[in-house]
């Protein structure tokens, strides 16, 4: 049995321990109603303006949208959004396997590109071969979250849609967390680019569309735009999730280190009446033995 001083070494160490994941946990929980806010508000709006881009794509022939190029795929764009920070359980090591299992199994044999969004997807793939390869695609990945605003995040789109569209890639996939509510996180693979209708979904219209004023501005304009607004509900969700996913694992550190708190107490109070009996045992013998 540890002694004493070991015992309370480590009551006081847990103690201190107990104090910061608490303290994080707070941060987080004030954190994640702000961010599950701008998700909430965003989602209904990005996914009506997704059902539009696809019924629209659905009338108009490649030729007059680019975004909707069709042929061979090769050439692969995995966006990989993951956070700055660790210390949130599984939320990134999530995503980085399932980039993993789409680079192993479902685009196994292609040209592939991981594009990271996140320090810890930058150091996940920093040293594989599939790092950002060209000088098409934004490097900033890991500063989009320390102001995550739509004025910052709209560049950072438009460079990767450009990169398509001078077709240095044919598909670009969305690889990140979709958030649920605060203990559950979706890690999610979207398609990005091409556009293209949801396949069996009901909600896809084949209704003939009179274009105002006129298909080229759709392509130029709506099009793009709702890309743009598509990239940046994928972070809000990330980020909501990242926030959740930091609370929960905080949550469960705090009630763990009670646990190991509550046990270390037990064992302090051993391990100090232990101590009293056999101080008290050699006193009675020395007692004893000068009486005799």
């Amino acid at each position: 049995m540890a002694n004493l001083k070991e015992v309370r070494n480590r009551i006081t160490s847990v103690g201190s321990t107990m104090q910061i994941t608490s303290a994080m946990k707070m941060v987080s929980a004030a954190k994640l109603k702000r961010a599950q806010d701008a998700i909430v508000q965003m989602r209904p709006y990005a996914n009506k303006l997704k059902e539009i881009l696809e019924n629209v794509s659905a009338t108009m022939d490649t030729s007059d949208n680019a975004y909707a190029r069709k042929g061979t795929v090769k050439n692969v764009l995995l966006i990989c959004v993951t956070s700055n920070r660790g210390l949130a359980g599984a939320f990134n090591s999530s995503v980085i396997k399932k980039t993993w299992s789409l680079v192993n199994n479902d685009y196994k044999g292609n040209d592939i590109t991981i594009l990271p969004v996140g320090k810890k997807a930058h150091d996940a793939f920093k040293r594989t071969s599939y790092n950002i390869k060209g000088s098409d695609l934004p490097m900033n990945g890991n500063e989009l979250f320390d102001k995550l605003t739509f004025e910052n995040v709209a560049p950072f789109a438009e460079q990767i849609m450009n990169s398509f569209l001078n077709k240095q890639f044919d598909k670009v996939i969305l690889v990140y967390n979709q958030f649920k509510n605060a203990a559950v996180q979706i890690t999610t693979d979207e398609q990005f680019l091409p556009v293209a209708p949801a396949e069996g979904s009901s909600n896809v219209s084949k209704t003939e569309y009179d274009f105002e004023p006129n298909k080229e501005f759709i392509v130029k304009d709506l099009i793009p735009r709702s890309l743009k607004t598509q990239f940046y509900k994928a972070l809000l969700d990330s980020f909501a999730s990242e926030h959740g996913a930091r609370m929960t694992a905080m949550h469960k550190a705090t009630d763990n280190a009670k646990a190991m708190q509550r046990d270390l107490k037990i064992m302090y109070n051993k391990a100090r009446q232990a101590a009293i009996t056999t101080e008290i045992l050699e006193i009675v013998a020395g007692a004893e033995a000068l009486n005799g």
